[in-house]
């Protein structure tokens, strides 16, 4: 099985200039191909911006898919020989209003995914919740699963991609000032499920905003293969090795210390984890640590 070389562009957009934005990341797509990539991913709502104020202006902004900058893009990925993620704010059928990224190769459009899990934040205040499941995309030997910036602090979203049979993962991602903590969180998905996991960030700031970069891949192992700065427009390359990704068992003392974190789990215990109702929660402590 061979590599597959990959590139995350990290770089700022214009809010409500999708123009501007799809010229950018045309021209970044051309600089990534140009230094080997075949898969190249970009950041959360990088044709769209993030921080709009209402569903209106944001909706002025958004874009069908398929539609114009999905053709752009299939067109230069087929020039390119090249596959890409892409985020934006998709028009969706009856009014609706997604956060979502597109995959698109030289074939044209293959999937979109719509972000499934919302914070209160930016445009994802006005957008609807993604109402399409995980799916997992083959490009022919590098198997894709995506996942769009909040997802990613849900492990039940890796999890899910890595059963469906995903060597990468790949989060486009527009992490504030304020989210150090959750860039971390890559390593565990990586971990956890033995897989790639490419999260892909913005620079600039935006209404108050401000965008911290530190775009990253991480390796099966959990350790950390490049990452970028806080603060400047780059672009990460990365050797991903699918047969690596495809190994679940970790030996690390033959016969002696073996784990296999798919294998092992125990899916008849999670129960809480796919019920629609929370758990009762215990009352809370009183002043002494107690419970009341």
């Amino acid at each position: 099985m061979t590599t597959w070389p990959i590139a995350c562009v990290q770089l700022d957009c214009t809010l409500g200039d999708p123009e501007a934005n799809l010229a950018a990341v045309l021209e970044a797509l051309i600089a990534a191909a140009q230094r080997g990539a075949r898969l190249v991913i970009f950041p959360e709502c990088i044709l769209s911006g993030y921080c709009y104020r209402d569903g209106a202006e944001a909706w002025e902004n958004a874009q069908s898919v398929p539609g114009p900058a999905s053709d752009s893009l299939a067109a230069a990925c087929r020039r390119l020989g090249v596959f890409a993620v892409v985020g934006l704010l998709e028009r969706g059928d009856e009014g609706k209003l997604f956060n979502s990224c597109m995959l698109l190769g030289p074939d044209g459009l293959i999937a979109t995914y719509r972000k499934i899990h919302l914070p209160y934040l930016g445009v994802d205040r006005f957008v609807t919740p993604g109402d399409r499941p995980f799916a997992v995309q083959d490009l022919g030997g590098l198997r894709v699963g995506m996942n769009i910036c909040y997802d990613g602090t849900f492990p039940e979203s890796a999890r899910v991609l890595t059963l469906l049979g995903a060597d990468l993962v790949v989060l486009p991602t527009n992490w504030p000032s304020g989210a150090i903590g959750t860039i971390k969180l890559t390593e565990a998905r990586a971990l956890e499920n033995n897989v790639y996991y490419a999260a892909v960030n913005r620079v600039g700031e935006e209404r108050g905003f401000c965008f911290i970069g530190r775009s990253r891949v991480v390796g099966p192992d959990g350790e950390v293969m490049t990452s970028a700065s806080p603060d400047s427009t780059e672009i990460l390359l990365a050797e991903i090795d699918p047969s690596i990704a495809r190994s679940k068992r970790v030996v690390k003392i033959p016969g002696e210390h073996e784990i296999d974190r798919v294998r092992d789990r125990r899916p008849e215990m999670y129960g809480p984890l796919v019920r629609k109702t929370p758990p009762p929660q215990p009352p809370p402590l009183n002043g002494e640590g107690e419970q009341e």
